[in-house]
């Protein structure tokens, strides 16, 4: 792809629905060009790279398996084979596994929980930060990752085991953005609270949204857009002095 000076270039994991698919069409309004990856929809993809492009940007869709680690690690070369450089990365892809109690938990789908939701964004950042570092060469970054208000909660009867791993991601954001802030990299935590994507229907409880409205101060669940703003705050030159954080988009909890 050609080399358009002085635009960003961000990756953005499960770009392809829900909130990765908001933050894609975000950022492009935004003026960043945009690699983006997909599991197994391809025609949604498609859809989210066309409107991407109507606002200007350079886009590449990456089909990967977020569970296959070889699948993460050719990603970042990918990436790098049609965009000079690399300067934003968001973590957003993940799953919850099956809603339930935790005695009802299914370790191998945990074992995926685990591997999509920690694994994955580790090693996507640690191949990030090498190619952005300042200290190695590169230009400096950003790194956002979505986590959950869960993370915080625990969310007994639900889902512990993702609760879990978005703990285990805001450890990532803190330890990265004290080790590199140095090296020019800042590394930031979205945590979303209840959102109307269909990853609740994918957990087995597609009212959760409308069922939990009446427990959240704002009293409705979010959107994906409302989630993406934050992320675009924090991967724009409004954010340079902040790192480290995690910001809420829980409409109060």
């Amino acid at each position: 792809m050609t080399d358009t000076p002085h635009r960003p270039v961000t990756l953005v994991t499960g770009g392809s629905r829900g909130i990765g698919a908001a933050i894609v069409r975000r950022l492009a309004r935004d003026g960043h060009d945009i690699a983006f990856t997909y599991r197994d929809r391809r025609d949604a993809a498609e859809e989210v790279a066309r409107d991407a492009r109507e606002h200007g940007a350079q886009v590449s869709i990456h089909r990967v398996d977020m569970a296959d680690l070889a699948d993460v690690l050719s990603l970042l070369p990918a990436v790098l084979a049609e965009f000079p450089a690399v300067t934003g990365l968001v973590n957003n892809a993940g799953i919850t596994g099956r809603i339930g109690g935790f005695l009802d938990v299914d370790l191998a789908e945990t074992r995926d929980v685990l591997e999509i939701n920690v694994l994955a964004p580790l090693a996507l950042s640690q191949a990030a930060i090498a190619h952005m570092s300042t200290a190695r060469g590169g230009r400096g970054g950003s790194i956002v990752n979505i986590s959950s208000g869960a993370a915080t909660t625990g969310a007994p009867g639900t889902y512990v085991p993702y609760s879990m791993s978005k703990a285990a991601l805001n450890m990532l954001t803190v330890g990265l953005a004290k080790e590199f802030g140095p090296e020019g990299i800042r590394v930031n935590t979205v945590s979303p609270g209840t959102t109307h994507t269909d990853i609740h229907a994918a957990a087995g409880r597609p009212n959760a949204p409308a069922e939990r409205a009446p427990n959240i101060p704002l009293r409705r669940a979010g959107e994906p857009e409302e989630i993406a703003g934050a992320v675009s705050y924090l991967l724009s030159s409004d954010a340079s002095y902040t790192s480290g954080t995690d910001l809420r988009v829980t409409g109060g909890n």
